[in-house]
């Protein structure tokens, strides 16, 4: 054996052996997350002191908990988890009984009621029942042959962030669509986010040769990668991380945030750093502010937006977001209202886009100008930086 083999087959184990890490912590996280959804459906249903509580169970339940990751909006989560894929509990039986975990031999008698058991297939069925666009997507034989096969491919091939796109669709066939797809394909979260939202399920229905379109589609989609499998943010909670390691950086763009905080610090008078990719939860989608400092003399909080890219109206769009949530969300009596600094990457050029959404008041704005570093200081700074990068 020479160097070069040792290398080969140290590189080879260590990449299998962080796979299969990946893999467990994941697979993990969703029967954590399955079975709270399960525990909690049966209160609702049998817990002896259930009407005590009534719509604050979930409020009561956080609170007394008070394990990071699990909040009010992951526990409705969790619970709707549950109710959408009960077949899970097949695919889990074996480890229950090993670890001493009961569960019931079928869902709760509402469920069946309501026709809740989602993707349902009968054994041996290779299709979904009246599934026309699934149908015509030309799944494999036996790959989601039954309700265990695609239970067992939803908790050890989609990370959690996955799940949780998947369980607000209200139609269950499209729900299985975008499930099938998205582990096909191994779609990043980013793309499955979208395809949901570029309506390719309802694309698949009304095209004449879908498995054309679905084909082409899988040849041009992001694909997941294992080494940021694991870094998922709610995987991050799970294992209790930070969760600002969660983010997938560019290096370029850490690199430009680590070199334009301290600019900032020394050169804008008054800032005083609270967090970098700061996290915010909107309507049950986490978003992330690349910076946020709070100003002494203006008493204001400012957020800072990094693209490294060319300028889009969404950047924009995206930074008036945040400023309307600090606004409604965390704006204190007697904070004038947040500023917003959009740094934009164009190649060579630096485009420096100041959002100054609710200042009216003309004697805050000239204040505003004179505290903040001038915007050709960051434009320069902006274009040395790249440069020196």
């Amino acid at each position: 054996m020479d160097l070069e083999i040792l290398i080969s087959q140290i590189r080879s184990l260590d990449g299998t052996l962080k796979q299969d890490a990946n893999k467990a912590v994941n697979r993990l996280l969703a029967i954590r997350n399955w079975l709270i959804g399960y525990y909690i459906v049966e209160y609702e249903q049998n817990g002896a002191d259930k009407a005590k509580y009534g719509d604050t169970l979930l409020d009561t339940l956080s609170a007394s908990l008070n394990i990071k990751g699990l909040s009010v909006t992951n526990l409705k989560l969790n619970r709707l988890f549950y109710i959408a894929y009960p077949m899970i509990r097949q695919t889990l039986s074996d480890e229950f009984n090993k670890t001493e975990l009961r569960i019931r031999e079928t869902a709760p008698d509402e469920f069946e009621k309501n026709n809740l058991l989602v993707g349902r297939l009968l054994p041996g069925q290779t299709e979904y029942i009246d599934s026309p666009v699934v149908e015509k997507s030309k799944i494999k034989p036996n790959e989601f042959s039954n309700e265990a096969q695609f239970a067992a491919h939803i908790i050890n091939r989609l990370s959690f962030s996955h799940i949780t796109l998947l369980l607000p669709l209200d139609d269950p066939l499209k729900r299985t669509f975008y499930a099938i797809e998205a582990i096909k394909g191994t779609w990043s979260v980013r793309e499955l986010k979208r395809q949901i939202n570029s309506l390719l399920f309802e694309r698949s229905g009304i095209s004449k040769k879908p498995e054309q379109l679905l084909n082409g589609l899988n040849e041009k989609t992001e694909k997941e990668q294992q080494s940021t499998f694991v870094k998922d943010i709610y995987t991050f909670e799970f294992l209790g991380l930070q969760a600002k390691d969660a983010i997938e950086e560019n290096d370029l763009e850490t690199a430009l945030l680590d070199h334009l905080q301290n600019f900032l610090l020394e050169m804008g008078h008054g800032f005083c750093l609270e967090a970098r990719q700061k996290r915010i939860l909107i309507g049950g989608e986490y978003f992330f502010i690349d910076m946020v400092f709070y100003h002494r003399v203006l008493k204001c909080h400012v957020l800072i937006d990094l693209k490294v890219g060319d300028f889009t109206h969404n950047n924009a769009g995206q930074l008036n977001t945040y400023i309307n949530y600090y606004k409604k969300e965390v704006q204190l009596e007697g904070d004038n209202a947040p500023v917003g600094i959009l740094l934009v990457a164009n190649k060579n050029d630096a485009l420096v886009e100041y959002a100054i959404a609710g200042m009216d008041e003309q004697l805050f704005v000239r204040k505003y100008l004179l505290e903040l570093p001038d915007k050709n200081e960051i434009e320069k700074f902006i274009k040395s930086e790249l440069k020196s990068l």
